[in-house]
């Protein structure tokens, strides 16, 4: 069964949310204070997840990606994971992490069926990384991507935001890795979630990311799967890894969207970046399969044609990343 939406798009991957909590404060991602923390019948339970979930790959959903927040601070992830992990019609499970708990949990992760890693890494410098997560430890996510290799994972995905003043200075280093290491890097572009003057003083196209690049290695384009996101893919000769670049602000990836998305508080949206939501909680309490179907096809048949950012500013309303998932 094919999902799509009223453009044509496949319409094949949910990034599900199970917290919004998270232990490190980025400072694109949250407040340094944090948010305000929910009470628990605020946030979705796992059956509740589930059934999403469930739902979702019985429309045609084939990929889910789990998030947060930092999903692995949530109690019961791993018995989740493996409980998703064995819906009929998944082909693909993954996850995205910080990376701070990875060393210690890894080795559950591979067996509960987890197939892909993505780690947010934005610098490979132990004070600026300090820095912009507002005291994390670079060494303890190094440590975790060691420990995915170790349990059999491929070297997971990095996930860099690239800020000018901030990283920049960085990204032959993370160019290195999809040599050295062999993951693959994907540098996106700073995306404004929170109203502040001046935010285009971070910003990078991804265009010149690329050239500076090209201007030292020769790079050859890297054909994306079918549940690849919107990065352009390229690899330098040789290297196991690649490198992608995602350009949401300066180069609208929109006419390929092929995700939805559901926070962990049961707001499904067809666009990250669009005020457009629709709360889930009426078809999940109490559990109501044929009314969440239905309006999980709303939602995609609504999806809109592409987000409102760009270098001249944005219209959606301020949100912290990790509210809804990234």
């Amino acid at each position: 069964m094919q999902l799509t939406d009223s453009l044509g798009r496949n319409i094949n991957y949910l990034r599900l949310s199970v917290t919004d909590r998270c232990n490190m404060r980025c400072f694109y991602c949250m407040p340094k204070e944090g948010i305000f923390k929910k009470g628990h019948e605020a946030v979705l339970s796992y059956e509740e997840l589930q059934l999403i979930a469930e739902t979702a790959v019985g429309l045609g959903i084939e990929k889910i990606r789990i998030t947060g927040g930092e999903p692995l601070v949530r109690a019961g992830i791993v018995a989740f994971l493996e409980r998703l992990a064995g819906i009929t019609g998944l082909r693909h499970l993954a996850l995205t992490s910080n990376g701070l708990l990875l060393a210690d949990m890894a080795a559950d992760l591979k067996r509960a069926g987890v197939q892909r890693l993505n780690v947010s890494m934005d610098s490979l410098d132990p004070e600026t990384f300090k820095q912009i997560t507002r005291g994390g430890d670079l060494g303890r996510v190094l440590a975790g991507l060691d420990a995915a290799e170790k349990a059999g994972f491929p070297p997971p995905k990095i996930n860099v935001v690239i800020m000018r003043g901030v990283n920049d200075s960085e990204i032959f280093d993370f160019v290195e890795m999809t040599r050295r290491r062999g993951n693959s890097v994907r540098f996106i572009e700073y995306m404004p979630v929170v109203r502040e003057q001046g935010w285009q003083r971070y910003c990078i196209s991804g265009d010149e990311i690329l050239q500076r690049i090209a201007g030292r290695y020769n790079l050859e384009q890297v054909d994306k799967g079918r549940y690849a996101g919107p990065s352009r893919d390229f690899r330098i000769p040789g290297a196991q890894g690649s490198l992608g670049i995602i350009t949401a602000v300066s180069g609208h990836f929109c006419s390929e969207c092929n995700r939805i998305r559901v926070t962990s508080t049961g707001q499904a949206k067809g666009c990250l970046f669009s005020d457009q939501k629709t709360d889930l909680i009426p078809f999940l309490r109490p559990p109501d399969r044929e009314g969440l179907e239905q309006t999980l096809r709303n939602i995609v048949t609504t999806k809109p044609e592409r987000h409102g950012i760009s270098n001249d500013g944005y219209t959606h309303k301020n949100f912290t990343m990790a509210q809804v998932g990234g």
